[in-house]
């Protein structure tokens, strides 16, 4: 199972293996306060992108289909967590504060795909 929470959240042992997928550290989070796992930045959207769709460049569909089509290069780091996925849960951490709109739900969507 994969799903995905915030990094400000509390942690939960139903979190199970925790993979931090922002290519920056969050703010106002300490690194000895953070309970994960793994910061996986090879799954993360370029600086490129991330900055065109915070700076509203692009929309969500044109950033999701552009973050589906880095992800594709990065399939085998993609085959990996989705292999750990079908062993127990892994939880996809992000600090953005849109939860409907976010490149975590993408990344979710397209590892349970693999």
């Amino acid at each position: 199972m994969i799903q995905c929470k915030r990094v400000y959240e509390q942690a939960s042992p139903d979190d199970g293996y925790r993979v931090l997928v922002d290519r920056l550290w969050p703010r106002g989070v300490k690194k000895t306060d953070l309970a994960y796992d793994e910061w996986c930045k090879t799954l993360t959207p370029s600086s490129e992108l991330r900055k065109a769709f915070h700076g509203e460049a692009i929309d969500f569909d044109a950033f999701s289909q552009a973050y589906r089509e880095e992800l594709a290069q990065h399939k085998d780091e993609g085959m990996r967590l989705a292999a750990r996925a079908k062993k127990q849960t892994v939880t996809l951490l992000y600090g953005a504060k849109n939860k409907a709109q976010n490149h975590a739900l993408i990344l979710a969507d397209w590892l349970r795909q693999l």
